[in-house]
């Protein structure tokens, strides 16, 4: 493993020393976007120290400025997942740059195993009966098959999956960079997208000029474990918003012993219909199905104001309304996220010895999806991840970190951590009240635009943020009945 990232080096010394070599980005259409973009892709070495051996094409989109006289330093959106597609998100995402786009164009890369950009998919998991889904022996089953079939793709055969990484996944958007001919670029990283713009800026520090971070991912955070301590921490800051709020409080007056009870009766059979097809069926909730069940609607306040509402019904034997609040969030259609890539990034870079102990197990979510990933990483190739990779220089360029005190997946306490090593350049903004994705609410848009636009770093830095304080939690959803 030490002589495959050592030969990584030498093979990125070679490759740096070339051009990219892209064919003209051509007019295309991307649904849901009003105007027409540039789409274009790149011939990339799958192994950097093999760049005569396998290759695949990185492919981006580029929605152009629509000032004639644009600026040059193009504005470059990273995914989230690890695993979901820039150009699939770019729809939903554009109304986020509408103000940059009028003098800047905005670009997505679809990152290696995402997309167009030698896909690494595994089956929907939409598709699984409800019972299935529940079940971690048919999850681990599927991940297996998956795992087949990837290896037999050309960009998949002989440990080829090893391939699809941060560190080359940055590679690969400084090449397009490159193509472009921007001698800067702006990064907006969301959620996992955080750690790819942070290992950009680690490699490229030359070629950043602003940095925007949403939902901080570090390299360090060893993501199955830090999961479950950071999910306990949205729910039980769930369940004190409920014991302090008249109405919830009076609908649930003891939600938490509810919870409790609800926990210590699994496993236990249920006939639960599909909140998808609305066929019945027969299912056994375990523990762990009944945690991930909690912890999808924690990302989004809006939607974790029903859960008390749905651990109170589930506690009185109804648990319609818990699978449905679950199911909502689940990725699918431009959303989905790319499941080889996913473990790809996953097992190399948050299961070493050093990220997988790093925390305690959590009271309620105990290890969480820590035994799952140990289990489906054990047989999937892991890249040799260099050292370096885990440790974060000071900043050259300034950086804006948000981050949602309600977020189970990426809290203020994995920013805190990341400002203290980059330094002055770097601010961090909390907003109480938010989950996992500050961007999309409030005045979060205009500090974007004008974090970006701002002529002087200090003015960038030095932003009035005061606006995010305003922005309240949503009160817990009381059925008419229970009023």
């Amino acid at each position: 493993m030490r002589r495959r990232a050592a030969a990584w080096l030498i093979g990125l010394a070679a490759l740096s020393a070339q051009q990219a070599h892209a064919g003209p980005a051509a007019p295309c259409r991307l649904p849901g976007l009003a105007h027409e973009a540039l789409c274009g892709s790149l011939p990339r070495a799958l192994d950097p120290a093999r760049p005569d051996g396998p290759r695949i094409e990185v492919h981006y989109a580029v929605v152009p400025a629509l000032a004639r006289r644009k600026l040059g330093d193009p504005v470059f959106l990273l995914a989230g997942g690890p695993g979901q597609s820039a150009i699939g998100v770019a729809p939903a995402l554009m109304g986020l740059f509408a103000r940059l786009n009028q003098r800047r164009d905005i670009v997505f890369v679809d990152q290696r195993g995402t997309g167009h950009s030698a896909p690494l998919a595994c089956d929907d998991a939409d598709d699984m009966p409800l019972s299935e889904q529940a079940d971690v022996e048919a999850t681990l089953r599927r991940l297996a098959g998956c795992r087949t079939r990837l290896q037999a793709l050309p960009h998949g055969r002989d440990g080829g999956l090893a391939f699809f990484t941060t560190v080359l996944a940055s590679q690969d958007l400084d090449a397009v960079r490159r193509a472009l001919g921007a001698e800067r670029i702006n990064l907006v990283g969301i959620s996992y997208g955080t750690r790819v713009a942070l290992d950009y800026q680690r490699q490229f520090p030359q070629a950043v000029r602003r940095s925007v971070l949403d939902g901080v991912a570090p390299p360090d955070m060893g993501l199955p474990a830090s999961a479950s301590a950071d999910a306990q921490a949205a729910l039980d800051a769930l369940l004190d918003a409920c014991a302090a709020e008249l109405p919830c409080r009076t609908a649930w007056p003891d939600l938490r012993g509810d919870w409790q009870r609800l926990l210590a009766a699994l496993p236990r059979e249920l006939s639960l219909a599909d909140p998808r097809s609305g066929r019945p069926g027969r299912v056994t909730l375990t523990r762990e199905a009944l945690l991930g069940a909690v912890r999808g609607p924690l990302y989004a306040p809006a939607l974790a104001a029903g859960l008390p509402a749905a651990i109170g019904a589930a506690a009185g034997g109804r648990f319609e309304p818990l699978a449905a609040l679950a199911g909502v969030l689940a990725p699918r259609g431009a959303t989905q996220v790319y499941g080889g890539m996913h473990f790809s990034v996953v097992c190399a870079e948050d299961l070493p010895p050093r990220a997988a102990g790093a925390e305690p197990p959590a009271r309620d979510f105990g290890r969480g999806l820590l035994p799952l990933y140990e289990r489906a990483c054990a047989d999937w190739p892991r890249a040799a991840v260099p050292e370096a990779f885990y440790r974060l220089p000071t900043a050259a360029s300034p950086v804006l970190m948000l981050s949602g005190g309600l977020d189970p997946a990426t809290p203020p306490r994995h920013a805190r951590r990341v400002a203290a090593a980059l330094g002055p350049q770097a601010r961090s903004l909390v907003v109480g009240h938010a989950g996992h994705g500050v961007l999309g609410i409030g005045c979060a848009p205009d500090l974007l635009t004008r974090f970006i636009d701002s002529t002087e770093d200090a003015a960038a830095l030095a932003l009035d943020a005061a606006c995010l304080a305003a922005i309240p939690r949503p009160p817990a959803f009381v059925p008419e009945g229970l009023r």
